[in-house]
């Protein structure tokens, strides 16, 4: 009777350890870390002149998902309301982080398997006279993933040309003109 104990015993164990093994074998790997060793963190900081006074600027340019109109792409808000702390556009799925009476500050979330940018930006109009301002739009970023200075550069010279050109919508939106036609998008 002892020695079927014994033996029903050994097996259970021997079980018990095959699984453990089996289960550490099969087990997801830790994942990769998103945060970056050594980031180089560039500022592009972009403004515009606008005639009209920046109340008036940011009433019609300032609320979070305005973006939609004055870079022409499609946003919708994805959690929380227009306007809310920590509410997420589907622009970059961005979160807005901070904000004054006339200005906000947005930041992208982290993409599980891509390395940590720290992407953030701040839109404002300033006054600058009682019937004028200015929309400062600043953004900050690591660009340390790129390959070289080249590849820097070229990415810095891209944002550099796709933000003046949604900053000069802006004055044209912001002074009540309208936007012509969107230039159709590559592969649409």
């Amino acid at each position: 009777m002892c020695d079927i104990m014994t033996n029903h015993f050994r097996k259970a164990v021997l079980g018990c350890a095959l699984a453990v093994i089996a289960r550490a074998q099969t087990a997801p790997a830790a994942p990769a870390s998103n945060v970056v060793a050594n980031p180089t963190y560039i500022s592009i900081p972009l403004e515009i002149a606008v005639d009209r006074p920046a109340a008036e600027v940011w009433k019609r340019v300032g609320k979070f998902c305005d973006i939609g109109e004055w870079f022409r792409i499609p946003c919708t808000m994805t959690s929380g309301k227009e306007g809310d702390f920590g509410s997420v556009r589907s622009v970059g799925a961005e979160v807005l982080v901070g904000k004054t009476e006339l200005s906000y500050t947005y930041t992208q979330t982290v993409k599980p398997g891509r390395p940590y940018n720290l992407y953030h930006g701040t839109l404002e109009a300033r006054p600058v006279t009682a019937t004028t301002s200015k929309i400062v739009y600043t953004l900050i970023y690591d660009n340390s993933m790129l390959p070289d200075d080249a590849a820097r550069e070229k990415d810095r010279a891209q944002k550099t040309a796709q933000f003046t050109r949604a900053l000069e919508n802006m004055k044209i939106l912001a002074e009540g003109g309208t936007l012509p036609p969107a230039p159709p998008r590559p592969g649409r």
